[in-house]
């Protein structure tokens, strides 16, 4: 079992409800954090959570789409820390809705967010980490990166590309020090999602998980070094079962879809 004590992190997405547990357990393991969010209200509420460990981690207000933005964390990291050792994106964008009627900005928001950003600042960090012989990156997606559902249709293809994009680097870091993790929770309690996407979920009876629960268990992915990691059951059955037979997962979403559609608009 890996010990992440010094182990030096940049967490993206860290006010998020799965972010901001993440970076409490990191903490609690000693790590030093780049905690990294759009809001600078939002950060400091954050740290205002952890008044016992701030010589162990730095606020960055930064939008990971621009450029510039994704440069100044890393200085910032290097600056602080000396460098990083892992990066974690768990930044994330949904929308549940139905496609032919969803605005072309949301779309274009969800994949900056979810997959062409963290692919960016990958790009950005990984010299770093193949100079100091060391490295993980590691990808937060979801159980909708393998099985795609209706109304989640954009949220789902974002999260396809970031499960093909985490196990394409991974194959060409093979024979490097750097490893690379994509970590697939289910459904979870944040507020990512909308009023509507509760409603529904309460009346399909979708499992959703509390982001405490999630974090632990992103957590012990990481200390353990694993590679591909779908939470909760059956969902991680029915990835699965997707993968070798689509078509059974047509006809046992069906009833699930047809209720989602009174929600979806």
């Amino acid at each position: 079992m890996r010990n992440l004590s010094q182990e030096r992190v940049i967490l993206t997405g860290a006010t998020g409800g799965i972010g901001s547990e993440i970076a409490r357990l990191l903490l609690e393991n000693n790590c030093q954090l780049g905690l990294v969010g759009r809001s600078k209200e939002k950060l400091m509420a954050l740290a205002a959570q952890f008044p016992n460990h701030e010589q162990n981690f730095i606020l960055i207000k930064a939008d990971i789409s621009e450029k510039i933005d994704r440069q100044e964390m890393i200085a910032q990291m290097q600056t602080k820390f000396g460098g990083i050792d892992m990066l974690i994106n768990a930044a994330g964008a949904m929308d549940f809705t139905r496609f032919n009627i969803q605005n072309d900005e949301k779309l274009e928001q969800i994949f900056q967010t979810n997959i062409l950003s963290p692919m960016k600042l990958c790009k950005e960090i990984l010299p770093a980490m193949l100079a100091q012989g060391k490295g993980h990156i590691v990808n937060i997606g979801s159980i909708f990166g393998s099985i795609a559902f209706a109304y989640f249709t954009t949220y789902s293809a974002s999260k396809f590309a970031l499960r093909g994009f985490s196990e394409g680097l991974r194959r060409e870091l093979a024979d490097t020090p750097i490893k690379v993790s994509y970590i697939a929770p289910r459904a979870v309690k944040t507020s990512l999602n909308s009023d509507k996407v509760f409603d529904m979920a309460n009346a399909v009876k979708m499992n959703m998980d509390k982001p405490e629960d999630v974090a632990i268990q992103i957590i012990n992915a990481i200390r353990k070094e694993r590679k591909d990691v779908f939470l909760g059951f059956p969902e991680s059955l029915f990835v699965r079962i997707n993968a070798l037979m689509p078509r059974v997962v047509d006809l046992a979403t069906k009833t699930q879809n047809r209720i989602a559609e009174k929600y979806a608009g």
